[in-house]
């Protein structure tokens, strides 16, 4: 275990060579480009004036492919500092430490942004590079380590899935309050990683903060689009939602969310209680998902609320949600278009001797589920 009042050198001097090889078709190459290759294979890496700070949670080791930054950390930290603990043959959950209840291996897998149940249960194999990337930090991260190193975790996934793991990353060192070391060959993730120091071993500088050479901007607007769609979509995303693989039926009205003309999201409303007349007909919301390779940028909130309105514009409506998701609920009671009702455990019982089936979209007898109205100034 890293002493977490460890004393850092101050300056590090580093020189890499690697023996070149020299035979017939190494000459050529080397010979069509007229370079020395006896230099190119040398590296000298020097930090001067490394100042890390007693009270930090993120610090961040920059620079290209082979710039030097393994080595430099391994100075810095100790040589048997990686460790690649992700069975890909397991369930996630079923890799976190024993001594964790369930609902403290929830919170830590939704506090990374893998916010889907089914991608908790099924083999690592079987996530996507982002999902996977996430589930290789919560296990790393919930180890019992004064200081946990992430090394280029953000290098199989694209620039935007990047930004959003760095934002849940930032998120779950500030409320744990864990020491977090990452290496990365991409500097677009600083704004969104907002790390406490940094190493640029392109540069060959420590930077904090405060510091005129340190880039820190602010971050960047990502523009996503909602549009009123069609059922067809619902067959790829219905994987990720937690209830059903069935949309509901009755009279429905239907959303995507889009990034770069890419859908990433799925938002459902349904009429599926009788209406009386004389009053506003009654939509539920329902079948929300956000890809989970954009979980952490808080979109699922945004896709609920921006659908809500435009439903309400296009129709006369009451709208009406419900969820049994807690972090959900903590996030929805902050919503003032939304008003809460209360919450009840009358979803649905299932008959003695009997199973489950997940197509029925019914929740078990006794899942707590919070019930919300969103509020117009018309009615």
């Amino acid at each position: 275990m890293q002493d977490s009042t460890m004393t850092f050198p101050k300056n590090i001097d580093i020189h890499l060579q690697c023996d070149v090889f020299n035979n017939f078709r190494c000459q050529v190459a080397a010979n069509s480009l007229d370079i020395d290759v006896k230099k190119k294979s040398i590296h000298h890496l020097q930090i001067s004036n490394i100042n890390i700070p007693n009270e930090w949670n993120i610090g961040l080791i920059y620079g290209a492919s082979g710039s030097g930054k393994t080595t430099l950390v391994k100075q810095l930290f100790g040589q048997n500092i990686f460790e690649t603990i992700l069975n890909d043959e397991e369930p996630i959950i079923n890799q976190m430490p024993q001594h964790l209840s369930y609902e403290e291996c929830a919170s830590l897998l939704n506090g990374i942004g893998l916010n889907s149940v089914p991608c908790w249960i099924r083999p690592v194999k079987t996530l996507s590079n982002g999902q996977r990337a996430r589930a290789e930090a919560v296990l790393l991260m919930c180890q019992e380590k004064d200081i946990i190193f992430i090394d280029e975790w953000t290098s199989v996934v694209d620039r935007t899935i990047a930004k959003a793991m760095s934002i849940c990353i930032h998120k779950f060192a500030k409320k744990h309050n864990k020491k977090i070391v990452l290496l990365s060959c991409h500097l677009d993730i600083l704004e969104w990683l907002n790390p406490d120091w940094m190493i640029d071993c392109n540069k060959q500088s420590f930077e904090l903060p405060k510091s005129d050479s340190f880039f820190f901007s602010k971050r960047e607007q990502l523009e996503f689009e909602v549009k009123e769609i069609g059922r067809e979509s619902w067959k790829y995303f219905s994987k990720y939602h937690y209830l059903s693989e069935r949309l509901p039926g009755g009279q429905l009205y239907l959303y995507g969310l889009f990034y770069n003309n890419n859908q990433i999201g799925f938002q459902c409303f349904a009429n599926y209680t009788p209406h009386r007349k004389g009053t506003k007909i009654i939509y539920h919301s329902n079948r929300t998902v956000i890809h989970p390779d954009y979980n952490g940028l808080g979109l699922g909130i945004e896709l609920i609320n921006k659908t809500s309105e435009l439903l309400i514009k296009k129709i006369s409506c009451r709208i009406m949600a419900k969820f049994s998701s807690t972090p959900v609920f903590k996030a929805m009671i902050k919503q003032k278009k939304w008003k809460f009702l209360g919450e009840n455990r009358l979803m649905g019982k299932m008959q003695q001797g009997t199973t489950m089936k997940r197509n029925g979209g019914y929740r078990e007898s006794g899942c707590k589920t919070y019930h919300f109205e969103y509020i117009t100034y018309d009615k």
